[in-house]
């Protein structure tokens, strides 16, 4: 089973950028979907962008397409998120997940049962 393991939260200001960074380990990385999600205060978990297997496929929530591009390097066992133009609204504990089906992460309602999940890296945007 993988495990997932994000790095690279802070705090910054609006405006600024910042990646972040899921290592994975105990799996065949390339024959998962990777996904990024996130949860704010109060709020439900919410899909932000996901990359298929070879990395050729790219989804993204409405709210980050053109700022956010989602990453992969199968060498390495690892999906990036760049950060571009950063809101206060995009203030949020983020996670990364694994999943053998495109669908699943993509297409996530908050029912799916995904294959793995990282303890998550808080990201603080002030204004």
């Amino acid at each position: 089973q993988v495990q997932l393991a994000e790095s690279g939260g802070g705090l910054v200001q609006a405006g600024s950028s910042l990646t972040l960074s899921c290592a994975a380990s105990g799996g065949t990385f390339s024959s998962y979907v990777m996904g990024w999600f996130r949860q704010a205060p109060e709020k439900e978990r919410e899909f932000v962008a996901a990359i298929s297997w070879g990395g050729d496929g790219r989804y993204y929530e409405d709210s980050v397409r053109g700022r956010f591009t989602i990453s992969r390097d199968n060498a390495n066992d690892t999906v990036f998120l760049q950060m571009n133009s950063l809101k206060p609204e995009d203030t949020a504990v983020y996670y990364c997940a694994a999943s053998t089906s495109l669908l699943d992460v993509a297409g996530w309602t908050g029912s799916e049962a995904l294959d793995a999940w990282g303890q998550g890296t808080l990201v603080t945007v002030s204004s």
